[in-house]
């Protein structure tokens, strides 16, 4: 145990976390993602839907996501 009397504070635990996976040879990276529970998300995913299944592909589009749902779903095996 630590020689301190007081408990770490989070601040203090997540720098030493972050020091012992940089001595592993690991890297923090942070990036930012799509909210995909917000409202404008969900409009444009459906508006973006919409525009696929209308669009002179669809069926060729369709086949190809069949095809790689087929892969996705052999590998579950």
């Amino acid at each position: 145990m630590g020689t301190s009397s007081r408990p770490k504070s989070s601040a203090e635990r997540v720098r030493e976390f972050r020091a012992r996976q940089r001595a592993q040879g690991l890297k923090l990276v942070q990036f930012w993602v799509p909210d995909v529970t917000s409202e404008a998300f969900k409009r444009e995913a459906h508006r973006q839907s919409l525009a696929v299944s209308r669009g002179s592909g669809e069926k060729r589009d369709q086949a190809f996501i069949d095809s790689v749902a087929a892969i996705w779903q052999d590998d579950d095996d």
